[in-house]
């Protein structure tokens, strides 16, 4: 990934409850070490969002979210190798990925699972390495992190085969109301990114209307998916709170009432400890 030019939306008044961006990529934002880190996470938390999971697309960001993690008490990481990128998976490849998985800051194994849209990895190769993330997950006993594009149908197959792990994430959900539901109906755990803010993506929102909140979370996916009204500028950590404002819209709640469901979801899924907890871990580190 490659950090995306413009200039970032504006700082959004504070949540009047802490939450989790449950899947970015800081290094894409542009971080590179500790400092740089901070910075990012800094804006997210003084606009509410105190905990953030950076996520890996390929071995060098994997290395770089599961130090981010350690750099910054606010940060946790998953690690494995997008779809798109396993054309070649050496056995070296997948030596240091279950390395870095074992790390304790390190939440979820992903994100993985299959990408029709582009190009670069044959399908069967894919479905390969999804089938090795998916064992790698129960091994570590840690969540599986799925990127799904245009692949609904053969995701839920290959998990049905290899047998789905305990906890499922499905990142930046893209489905309609009726995969929504086959999905909830497996206990899978559904991540809303700021598409579902547009408002030319009336089934994603349908199915966000639908997901029940202990099985949500939201995410920025960040430097991508911007939400509206910012779509097409670069986005950061921060930028969940439009989301988390667009949700509580659709679903006639609260902001205080989503946030505080997805960051519940969020500690539970990815076993992050609650926000006061954080907190004081963090002042003692001061």
């Amino acid at each position: 990934m490659t950090p995306r030019k413009g200039e970032r939306p504006p700082v959004p008044d504070r949540l009047p409850v802490p939450s989790v961006d449950a899947h970015t990529h800081l290094d894409a934002c542009g971080a590179t070490d500790a400092a740089s880190v901070a910075e990012v996470v800094d804006r997210a938390e003084a606009a509410g969002i105190t905990r953030v999971v950076t996520v890996a697309d390929d071995l060098a960001s994997a290395r770089f979210a599961a130090d981010a993690a350690e750099w910054d008490p606010r940060v946790w990481a998953a690690v494995a190798l997008h779809p798109t990128r396993t054309s070649t998976f050496t056995d070296a490849d997948k030596a240091e990925l279950e390395a870095l998985a074992a790390r304790p800051r390190v939440v979820a194994v992903g994100e993985t699972g299959l990408d029709y849209y582009w190009d670069y990895a044959p399908a069967a190769a894919q479905q390969e390495a999804f089938r090795w993330h998916i064992d790698l997950a129960k091994r570590v006993g840690k969540p599986l992190m799925i990127h799904d594009r245009e692949a609904h149908e053969d995701i839920l197959k290959v998990l049905d085969e290899e047998g789905a792990p305990e906890t499922v994430v499905f990142h930046c959900f893209s489905g309609d109301l009726d995969f929504a539901r086959r999905c909830v109906d497996k206990g899978f755990v559904l991540s809303f990114a700021g598409a579902v803010t547009f408002k030319n993506a009336a089934a994603l929102r349908e199915a966000a209307a639908f997901v029940p909140l202990e099985q949500m979370m939201v995410e920025t996916d960040a430097p991508y998916l911007t939400p509206h009204p910012y779509r097409g500028r670069p986005n950061e950590p921060y930028c969940a709170v439009y989301t988390i404002r667009g949700l509580a819209d659709l679903r006639g709640l609260s902001v205080a009432e989503i946030a505080s469901a997805v960051s519940t979801t969020a500690e539970r899924t990815f076993r992050l400890p609650t926000a006061t907890s954080d907190l004081s871990s963090r002042e003692a580190l001061r």
